[in-house]
C-alpha cells in the first residue's frame, strides 16, 4: 500500500460513501462545494486513466430517497443476495431469506398472493421500526443522557475508554456476544450511518449528538404545538452547533417550507445574556423569526442537537440544554 493512504476494508462488494462539507457562511456555499468537488474516486493505481468525476447539482430537485417501506424491499434484498452472496449474511439469515424464495442465482417470482403478504409484512415491519426508533430504553439499555432531561443518544452509556458502551459498532453485545437486534433497528430506522467520529470523547474532535423525541413532559413533539428550546450560554461546540428537525414518520428532514429545517450558530440566532432560545411551531412568535424553526400541523417530528468539535463541558455534562418546553 502506498505511503500516506488510509485503508478501509469493506465487508461487502457494495459500498455507500457520503462526504459532508460544512460552510462558514450560510449565504455563501461556494467554498464548501468547491472543496467537495476536489474528490476523486478511482481504482488504486488507476488514477491516470480515471474518468472525470461528475457532481450533479441536486438543489431544488425533487427525489425520493426515503427508506423502502413496501414489498419492493424484498426485490432489493434479492439484488443484494445476487451481488453479495455469503458477504451479505451468515447461514441463518440467508436461510430465512431462502425460506421466502430469495436465493442467490435463482429466480425470485412470488405469485400475487405471496406478493400481497410480503408487501404487508414490509409495511408492518417498517412501522414497527419507527416505534422502536422512538424508545428511550432499548434492550434494557437506557438511552437517556441526563437524569433530569429528555435528551437521548443510542450510545449514552459510553465512556472515553469504551465509547460505544455495552455494544460495539456492529451492535454485538460485548458482554453477551449476541446481536442486539432492537438496538440496531433503533439506530438505522433513524440514522443512515455511524462512524467513530460520532462517538468522539476527544475535546475538539468529531461530534456529539443529542436527540429529543419528546417535550419536557415526556409527550411526543407535535407539529401543531408551539415550543421553546433554551440553550444556556457557552454552548460546548468548538466548531459550530445546530438544531435540526426530522419527520417522525420516516426520519427525513422535516419538510417545513423553510430552505432547511435547521438553525445553528452559523445562522447567528439572537441571544440574550449569552443564552439562545429557539422556537418551534407553525408560526414564528412576534419578533422571533430569526430564532424560529417551522413545524407542520398534523405531523410529528423529532430534533437533533449537534455539537461539532465538542468541548469538555459536553463530555462531563457540566453544560446541558434545556428540554423542549411546550408554550401554553
Amino acid at each position: 500500500m502506498p505511503e500516506g493512504y488510509f485503508v478501509y476494508r469493506s465487508g461487502t462488494y457494495n459500498v455507500f460513501i457520503f462526504l459532508r462539507g460544512f460552510y462558514e457562511d450560510p449565504k455563501n456555499l461556494t467554498p464548501a462545494v468547491t472543496h467537495l468537488e476536489r474528490t476523486k474516486i478511482y481504482p488504486l493505481n488507476g488514477e491516470a486513466g480515471a474518468e472525470p468525476m461528475k457532481f450533479p447539482d441536486a438543489s431544488g430537485v425533487s427525489v425520493n430517497m426515503l427508506p423502502i417501506s413496501d414489498g419492493s424491499a424484498f426485490d432489493q434484498l434479492k439484488q443484494l443476495v445476487d451481488r453479495e452472496g455469503d458477504n451479505l449474511a451468515g447461514p441463518d439469515w440467508l436461510g430465512m431469506l431462502a425460506a421466502i424464495g430469495i436465493v442467490k442465482g435463482q429466480p425470485f417470482t412470488p405469485d400475487a398472493h405471496t406478493r400481497a403478504i410480503l408487501d404487508q409484512a414490509a409495511k408492518t415491519g417498517y412501522k414497527m421500526s419507527r416505534v422502536i426508533g422512538f424508545q428511550e430504553v432499548v434492550g434494557g439499555i437506557s438511552y437517556m443522557i441526563y437524569p433530569d432531561r429528555h435528551w437521548a443518544n443510542p450510545f449514552a452509556g459510553g465512556t472515553p475508554a469504551k465509547p460505544t458502551g455495552d455494544l460495539n459498532l456492529s451492535w454485538i453485545s460485548t458482554a453477551g456476544g449476541y446481536l442486539a437486534l432492537d438496538a440496531r433497528i433503533n439506530f438505522f430506522t433513524n440514522y443512515y450511518s455511524v462512524s467513530p467520529g460520532m462517538l468522539s470523547y476527544t475535546p475538539g474532535k468529531g461530534a456529539n449528538y443529542l436527540m429529543a423525541f419528546t417535550d419536557s413532559e415526556g409527550t411526543s413533539l407535535s407539529g401543531g404545538s408551539n415550543y421553546r428550546l433554551s440553550l444556556p450560554p457557552k454552548i460546548p461546540a468548538g466548531i459550530f452547533w445546530s438544531v435540526t428537525l426530522y419527520d417522525a414518520e420516516n426520519s427525513s428532514g422535516l419538510d417545513n417550507g423553510q430552505p432547511f429545517p435547521s438553525l445553528g450558530s452559523r445562522d447567528k440566532p439572537a441571544q440574550s445574556d449569552g443564552s439562545t432560545d429557539l422556537y418551534l411551531g407553525p408560526k414564528a412568535p412576534d419578533g422571533k423569526a430569526g430564532n424560529w424553526l417551522a413545524t407542520v400541523p398534523g405531523k410529528g417530528y423529532f430534533a437533533i442537537l449537534r455539537l461539532y468539535g465538542p468541548t469538555e463541558a459536553a463530555f462531563d455534562k457540566s453544560w446541558k440544554p434545556g428540554d423542549i418546553e411546550k408554550v401554553k
